[in-house]
């Protein structure tokens, strides 16, 4: 239930990669346009977007750091793919990660009784609704991180196997500096990310794309308590991203603030304009074409990603996240 993006070598005769599996592409198309408001129910092959990445490719020879994406919440791993080959393409190995029951569909490789092929989420409204909910959601997916640590150092060590009998290229093991590790995430992927860096020693830098470091409010409408990341604060490099136009603005700022404050000037942060919640994703180079093309409203647009334009949001959020984590790679902090 991963994609992984790395520096590739020859690539002639393989096949491109699609954003979405068929499975996660024929539930995304049904259940998205309820939960994200404006987004087109007809007139969208969401099967049918090809990236730049190609299926099997060969490890281009070398040790490339790694970086593991969480997406947000209800989100698909696939939302995450302009980042991750933009690392890639930088010398990174990208591990983008699904989390089961989570996403919105996860494919699941083979059959397996009591277990339908492709996973819808469990979600039937917004998480951060209800305080239990999201506690269970932040704690697996943090779980889900280290678990793939764990598994790419099973790779490292000379062990691990293709998932449901697949081939894995030769090299990847060899290639993966461990040495090096990153998380990045969406929403509650960026909650996911800040917090198994303070769990997890592995995890040498983080980015939190607006997600918040605190528990859900309670039912009497106190703040919710502070995660740990943000009540004890971090040692290691944090960037905090948010946009101008998020909602839960105020609320998101009271956990920010506080990982600042105890965090002695590792935790950097910066916003991006006329823009909204959803630029971090796919749906930044997505959404504008689908309103070009008559699919989706300015007000949808304006809702999902903002007004800035695509040429400027893309490459932006691309140039941070690589500036922030060249940087820390480089010793720049």
């Amino acid at each position: 239930m991963v994609s992984v993006f790395y520096p590739a070598g020859e690539v002639r005769g393989l096949s491109v990669a699609r954003q979405f599996s068929p499975g996660v592409a024929g539930v995304f198309g049904q259940v998205m346009p309820l939960v994200r408001p404006g987004l087109p129910r007809v007139g969208v092959d969401w099967a049918g977007t090809a990236t730049h990445a190609y299926v099997g490719a060969p490890v281009l020879g070398g040790r490339w750091p790694v970086l593991v994406y969480s997406p947000g919440g209800g989100d698909p791993r696939g939302l995450g793919t302009c980042v991750a080959e933009e690392m890639a393409s930088w010398g990174w190995v990208v591990v983008c990660v699904d989390h089961p029951g989570d996403a919105v569909a996860v494919e699941f490789p083979v059959e397996r009784a009591g277990r339908e092929r492709v996973r819808t989420t469990v979600f039937r409204g917004d998480p951060r609704a209800d305080a239990g909910v999201f506690r269970t959601m932040v704690g697996a997916r943090v779980a889900d991180v280290r678990f793939v640590l764990d598994e790419l150092g099973s790779f490292a060590a000379g062990g691990g196997g293709g998932g449901a009998g697949r081939a894995v290229p030769g090299g990847f093991g060899r290639a993966l500096d461990l040495r090096r590790v990153g998380v990045y995430g969406h929403s509650a992927g960026g909650t996911a990310a800040a917090q198994a860096m303070y769990e997890d020693r592995r995890i040498g830098a983080a980015v939190n794309w607006e997600g918040f470091l605190d528990q859900a409010p309670r039912a009497s409408g106190r703040p919710g308590e502070l995660l740990p990341v943000a009540r004890c604060g971090v040692d290691r490099p944090l960037l905090l991203v948010g946009t101008d136009g998020f909602a839960g603005r105020e609320e998101l700022g009271r956990s920010w603030s506080a990982v600042r404050a105890h965090s002695g000037g590792r935790v950097r942060q910066r916003r991006f304009a006329d823009a909204a919640h959803w630029v971090f994703t796919d749906y930044a180079a997505m959404v504008p074409q689908l309103q070009a093309a008559g699919l989706m409203s300015a007000d949808a647009r304006r809702g999902l990603v903002g007004s800035v334009a695509p040429e400027v949001s893309v490459p932006g959020v691309r140039r941070s996240v690589r500036s922030f984590f060249e940087g820390w790679r480089l010793g720049w902090w």
